[in-house]
């Protein structure tokens, strides 16, 4: 029996039971007993069968669509997060529909909601900057909507977060640049009203003082978390009469474009200048000479996520709601480092 054709009644008629029950049980509903469930999920899977979510909206109240919501100028993080929630929630029969938005617009909450009510979305995702907006998630929990925030830091409430803790990744980079004997380290960082941008700022700084070697003003600059901004910056940088040996930038984005700005003044990465990012996003390693960064696993953050709204959605599953969910971005070195010989 070819796959595409299989239909619900199908699925009753090979599993011996009534078609309510195939829906009762796809809709994992508590009257349906624990053997006659399994017997119908075999059946499910064998035949790979997938419900007709119009139907299966329209039977349980649901529409079966989890919304993505972003202002986030960084398209392959946008993408490896919509590829990480659709490996999960498109398993549990859930499609993904996804929204820009501008996180410091004053009608951000209002557009939030409107783009829910409009799209009859079961619940929502936050990605940042936009999670890092506690007036937004305060608007959502008073309209009963699910939701769950992608954050960097740390929460005690983990039924609404999932976590990055990029201060721990950044504080490793700070060590790995001094175990390079680096003497003349700088930082770009990105937006410092971001969350993120301040994690990465705090856990590179601290160690940094930590290890007795505090960065000089000159040296410590903001950048928009863009290619443009870090050609600009890098160029700043270094064309200091006493320029730096190393650079580590908040995100791969502009340590890209301090790699431009190095070549643009003849300075040859690493042999005389090291360039470091964050995130590790797609092109880190295909540019350059290949970019040495703090590997943030953005698609198991989505995965999480995805698995925590819809058990927050379905109620079934509280195990999954409560889990702490924090993920520890780890090292990568490759070919934008070196030692400093000077």
């Amino acid at each position: 029996m070819p796959n595409e054709k299989i239909t619900i009644n199908d699925i009753a008629r090979l599993s011996g039971v009534s078609k309510r029950t195939v829906s009762r049980v796809i809709n994992q509903s508590p009257k349906v007993g624990e053997q006659t469930k399994l017997k119908v999920e075999k059946i499910i899977e064998q035949y790979n069968y997938v419900p007709d979510k119009q139907a299966r909206g329209l039977a349980s109240s649901r529409s079966y669509l989890l919304g993505l919501v972003y202002d986030n100028p960084d398209a392959l993080y946008i993408d490896d997060v919509q590829r990480g929630v659709l490996s999960f929630c498109s398993k549990k029969g859930y499609e993904l529909v996804v929204h820009p938005c501008r996180y410091k617009s004053p009608d951000l909450n209002d557009n939030v909601l409107d783009f829910i009510r409009r799209s009859k979305l079961d619940g929502i995702i936050l990605l940042p900057p936009a999670s890092e907006v506690d007036e937004l998630a305060d608007v959502l929990d008073n309209k009963q909507v699910p939701y769950v925030r992608l954050v960097s830091g740390f929460s005690e409430k983990t039924d609404d977060f999932v976590m990055s803790n990029d201060r721990h990744g950044a504080a490793d980079m700070a060590r790995f640049l001094v175990s390079l004997k680096h003497q003349k380290i700088a930082m770009i960082t990105g937006p410092l009203h971001y969350r993120s941008s301040k994690e990465r700022y705090e856990g590179f700084i601290h160690t940094m003082e930590s290890m007795d070697r505090p960065l000089p003003e000159s040296y410590l600059i903001e950048g928009t978390n863009l290619y443009e901004s870090g050609i600009e910056k890098g160029k700043h940088l270094l064309t200091l009469e006493d320029r730096p040996t190393a650079i580590f930038c908040n995100n791969d984005e502009m340590a890209s474009g301090v790699l431009k700005a190095a070549s643009d003044l003849g300075i040859k990465v690493p042999e005389q200048l090291s360039v470091c990012g964050f995130d590790d996003n797609l092109l880190a390693s295909r540019i350059i000479p290949a970019l040495t960064t703090i590997k943030r696993p953005v698609r198991p953050m989505a995965v999480y996520a995805a698995n925590k709204l819809i058990a927050k959605i379905e109620g079934n599953n509280p195990q999954a709601v409560i889990q702490n969910c924090t993920v520890h971005p780890e090292l990568v070195i490759r070919d934008s480092t070196g030692f400093n010989d000077n």
